[in-house]
């Protein structure tokens, strides 16, 4: 068949496209960005179509020509009401697929009772859009699940970070109380792939789930002993509400608040498969089981094999959002710090040098600074420097770089992150380059466009701040650019590339 796939540069759409092209079906990625795509190493056996679930037109004509379509799109973890911004996705969905002609949609939504009043919001939200999506003439499959446990999803992220930080922690009462069914990742794509192509009816629902029921605590211990680690001490207490929970997990994991909040809210609900809509009535399959799982999911960790991730979701502005180049678009002003340097080194060493910044490499200059604005982020609510990177040496875009998002990656000539900490106006930093006879011209630019009198006090509080650090990074750049075009076949251990990158002044 020809599938429309609507959240392809998510952490699910990411992983499903290469599924169903190996099952012999053209696939057709639908995203407000085509850019983000443009890197995915299997773009030139997909089509790729300009479409907004916020306009229903835009959608109508992408899913032109397809037999069936996946929903896979959600607004949770992005600033505002997630559920009206999903609402009016489903609505959107349901109009555009009846006019395109759609023969079916699938969707992936949340397990819980459909008893309303017993939800949590996020999961509330969840099974609106299911409704929603089957209140037109086109026949859904609703897929629900519970906890994705998978190396880069936000549950396995939480998980990996509480656990992995706190060897012992207060939680609040649910943790031992409420029963959960997580399901590896690659069962949820098995059972995504196969339902496509099974005779629908005009709204099926179908739970999914491994084969382990388990406490939060028991998927806590059981992460615990695939890790290595030993065993948690969880002490539950009544007085912990969830909001304080949010807070909680916000500082010691890499999610923000407003993705934690809605997921630790869910932590209330029982999500187990029910009988009499447990997908084995459909379809034969043994799903792995919680330990095979979250093992699964730690060798891809440990190898950096890590396709997609949540934070591939959570993208901010448009990669196709121009950089403000002069006053009249960026209305008045932009400030800069604007440097260059030449690098004796082969243009492809000086590109990875710089497409390497970050993570674990760090900053190049005044790591420490980083760190305290990364945390000091995190404090008011941002997303701070605990994302790091997807992997330490391959870029696309779309990918995050602690608390930047990568905006344009054009290799071996230009490099732009927008950052995303909380700021009082909207920061860029870039490298250009460009070969000469007398090597590399690295030319490296941070640009901050104000909003109104604090972005202008802002950026000049912390003009000295800025002049020593981006002065030190380019050239510290430099060095590194310069020794790794020594290393002899590449033959440099990560540890001794890492350790060029760190600043340890």
């Amino acid at each position: 068949m020809r599938i429309g796939v609507l959240g392809a540069t998510g952490y699910v759409g990411g992983r499903l496209v290469p599924c169903l092209l190996e099952a012999g079906h053209e696939v057709v990625c639908i995203s407000r960005n085509r850019q983000r795509l443009a890197n995915r190493s299997w773009r030139q056996d997909v089509d790729v179509r300009a479409g907004d679930v916020a306009d229903a037109a835009s959608l109508e004509a992408a899913l032109g020509g397809c037999d069936a379509a996946f929903y896979l799109v959600h607004a949770m973890g992005k600033a505002g009401d997630f559920a009206h911004s999903d609402r009016v996705g489903a609505q959107n969905m349901a109009h555009a697929a009846e006019a395109a002609g759609l023969r079916r949609i699938v969707y992936l939504g949340g397990l819980g009772s459909d008893t309303f009043a017993e939800l949590s919001p996020h999961l509330e939200s969840r099974h609106e859009v299911g409704r929603l999506l089957a209140s037109g003439s086109v026949p859904v499959t609703e897929l629900r699940a519970a906890v994705l446990i998978g190396s880069g999803s936000a549950s396995f992220e939480m998980l990996r970070h509480l656990v992995e930080v706190l060897p012992a922690m207060v939680c609040p009462r649910w943790v031992t109380a409420t029963r959960c069914q997580p399901i590896a990742i690659d069962d949820v794509l098995h059972y995504l792939a196969e339902v496509v192509g099974i005779p629908a009816a005009a709204h099926e629902i179908w739970e999914i789930g491994g084969p382990d029921v388990v406490s939060y605590r028991d998927m806590m211990n059981a992460y615990a002993r695939c890790a290595g680690l030993r065993r948690r001490l969880v002490m539950p207490v009544p007085v912990l509400t969830a909001r304080l929970s949010s807070h909680w997990v916000k500082l010691v994991t890499p999610l923000p608040y407003e993705l934690a909040r809605p997921l630790v809210d869910s932590l209330v609900n029982d999500v187990v498969v029910s009988e009499a809509r447990s997908i084995d009535r459909r379809l034969d399959h043994r799903p792995l089981s919680l330990d095979e799982a979250l093992g699964r999911a730690l060798q891809h960790v440990q190898d950096l094999d890590i396709t997609t991730s949540w934070i591939d979701s959570a993208a901010g502005r448009t990669a196709a959002s121009p950089m403000p180049q002069d006053p009249t678009w960026a209305g008045g002003t932009v400030l800069s710090d604007e440097r260059e340097v030449t690098v004796n080194a082969p243009v492809a060493d000086v590109f990875a040098t710089v497409s390497g910044i970050g993570g674990e490499r760090g900053w190049y200059a005044g790591q420490w600074l980083w760190q305290a604005r990364g945390a000091l982020d995190k404090l008011v609510g941002g997303v701070g420097m605990r994302r790091g990177r997807r992997h330490p040496d391959q870029l696309q875009v779309g990918d995050a770089v602690d608390f930047f998002r990568v905006e344009v990656c054009e290799p071996l000539s230009l490099l732009r992150l927008r950052a995303e900490m909380r700021l009082p106006g909207d920061a860029w930093l870039e490298w250009q380059l460009s070969e000469s006879t007398e090597g590399v011209l690295l030319r490296q630019r941070a640009r901050f466009h104000p909003r109104g009198v604090l972005g202008r006090l802002y950026w000049w509080s912390l003009v000295p701040v800025h002049t020593m650090i981006f002065r030190e990074m380019i050239v510290r750049l430099a060095s590194a650019a310069e020794a790794r075009a020594t290393w002899p076949d590449q033959g440099q251990s990560d540890q001794g590339r890492n350790a060029i990158g760190r600043d340890t002044s």
